[in-house]
């Protein structure tokens, strides 16, 4: 693997050099939002970009995982540039040929009904909120303007005002207030107390089976059957965001299939693009996604022919079950390998499928040294919470360079941050 081709000192881009160019066009002329790693990339290809300055790097992110299926894959592309040619928005004032066989084979997929397509991951979970409280008082006959969602602490399910106001992270939440009402939070993974938490306003249970940004957190055994119990008994609706966790990553089709859990509403985003456009969905049964009717919910490009291409090949992608399959495959591979750095640098490993969150020492290294030094060994990877570094190669990524990875981050945390 090429290890010689990157920055010379911690990521550190050299003065006049084109990634410094453009980091300073960016930090003249782009809110500050993100807080990047210096890098610049401007090509890809499979599991592997490429910078400015000509530099390779093994992609460990995957965009958080809308990168499933790679960089540039060939029948992806293939229907993004024909739909490009033929026609990419007529907005839902007009039916399209696109969207009918992308909605009925995701709905297929889904073991599901219908389909609701939207644009963002965000726009998908508001979606599915606002569907759960028409549910609530149509079908459930809840109290209007009582609708509750119930949610888990350590949450991330986008940044929109309606979504921070049940996030617990105050980086998230600080400065925009007034949040929004109706929602009861309880501790991730514990479902006696959510099912303390239910009573005659409850409309949903909002969860993720996986938490992802939390840093690949997966509940203990049971926990998701549990949640479709209480939720069946209750007569609530379980609305699992598999946004990161679903479409191959964890080793299936949908993290909940880990137990072969099917929840009321799924909501996807992320991989459902293929990493070319934005194309997120509510797929649920008639009885849910009936109580939206023509007025009452809506997006100009929701749905786009585009989209519609794009999100139908993926889906075709999916059938065969070739990337569920190779993602289980690799993950066993790649959470033996990380396994034997704990004690050496790392304090814990969780993984399911593709997806691993490492606790790293903090004695030792933060989870951003981490992934500055990773950087200057070819590969791009994400810290968060302080101390935890993720990872979510592509499922496409090859076995070797899998131990490449695992090699390269079993080097740095062998030296102690300076």
């Amino acid at each position: 693997m090429p290890t010689t081709d990157t920055h010379d000192t911690h990521g550190t881009p050299h003065p006049g050099s084109a990634t410094q160019l453009h980091m300073s066009l960016a930090e003249t002329a782009t809110a500050h939002n993100y807080q990047p790693l210096p890098v610049v990339l401007a090509s890809g290809q499979g599991a592997w970009v490429t910078d400015v300055d000509g530099h390779r790097y093994l992609d460990c992110l995957a965009g958080y995982s809308a990168l499933n299926f790679g960089h540039g894959h060939p029948r992806l592309t293939a229907a993004a540039q024909e739909q490009l040619a033929r026609l990419t928005l007529t907005s839902r004032a007009f039916h399209n040929d696109r969207l009918g066989p992308f909605c009925r084979d995701l709905a297929e997929l889904a073991g599901m009904d219908l389909v609701l397509p939207m644009n963002t991951g965000a726009e998908a979970v508001e979606t599915a909120i606002k569907v759960a409280r028409k549910w609530g008082y149509e079908r459930k006959g809840v109290t209007p303007d009582r609708a509750t969602v119930i949610v888990a602490d350590g949450n991330f399910h986008g940044r929109t005002t309606t979504i921070v106001s049940f996030s617990n992270d105050p980086v998230a939440r600080d400065g925009f207030g007034p949040f929004t009402p109706g929602f009861r939070t309880v501790p991730y993974g514990d479902s006696a107390a959510l099912e303390a938490a239910v009573d005659e306003n409850t409309v949903a249970v909002l969860l993720e089976p996986i938490q992802g940004e939390a840093g690949v957190l997966i509940p203990p055994p049971g926990y998701l059957q549990a949640v479709r119990d209480v939720c069946t008994r209750e007569n609530v609706l379980f609305i699992a965001d598999e946004i990161q966790s679903g479409l191959g990553r964890t080793g299936t089709t949908f993290a909940c299939d880990a137990e072969d859990v099917t929840p009321d509403v799924y909501v996807l985003g992320k991989a459902l693009g293929g990493g070319i456009v934005p194309v997120s969905a509510v797929v649920s049964r008639h009885d849910v996604l009936d109580v939206i009717r023509p007025g009452s919910h809506g997006s100009t490009f929701g749905g786009n022919p585009l989209a519609a291409a794009v999100g139908h090949a993926v889906v075709e992608l999916l059938r065969s079950g070739e990337y569920q399959a190779r993602a289980a495959e690799l993950g066993e591979r790649l959470r033996t390998r990380l396994e034997d750095l704990v004690g050496h640098g790392a304090v814990a490993v969780r993984s399911r499928g593709l997806w691993a969150g490492i606790d790293l020492d903090p004695t030792l290294i933060t989870g951003r040294q981490a992934c500055m030094r990773l950087l200057d060994r070819g590969i791009l990877a994400k810290d968060t919470h302080g101390s935890t570094i993720r990872l979510a190669p592509p499922l496409v990524i090859e076995s070797g360079q899998l131990d490449w990875l695992c090699d390269q981050l079993g080097e740095v945390l062998a030296r102690p941050a300076g």
